[in-house]
């Protein structure tokens, strides 16, 4: 698989963008990639953009598993990558 070659962001780099969309604190979430099956934290995800947007990869196996594209009315996101996002819903008194 041919990956890019430049420096490349970990998975906070997605925690500004995503906060527009989720509530919750997404880079704490837990993505299983559709590819090979790897369970990690969005935060530990290989980032890289942010133009034209984000694309986070897989620590696993490099395969995109999230889009992340603002435009001046609109933001894309894209989760095809991930077969699965689990988000964490503790309150803040069980932390």
């Amino acid at each position: 698989m041919d990956v890019q070659t430049e420096a490349a962001y970990d998975g906070n780099a997605l925690a500004g963008p995503l906060s527009e969309v989720f509530a919750v604190e997404v880079t704490t979430a837990v993505g299983r990639c559709r590819s090979c099956g790897t369970s990690s934290r969005v935060a530990t995800l290989r980032v890289y953009g942010p133009d034209p947007g984000f694309v986070g990869r897989c620590p696993g196996c490099e395969d995109v598993l999230i889009r992340v594209v603002r435009t001046p009315d609109a933001l894309w996101l894209d989760l095809s990558g991930m077969s699965a996002l689990h988000v964490s819903m503790q309150s803040s008194d069980e932390e």
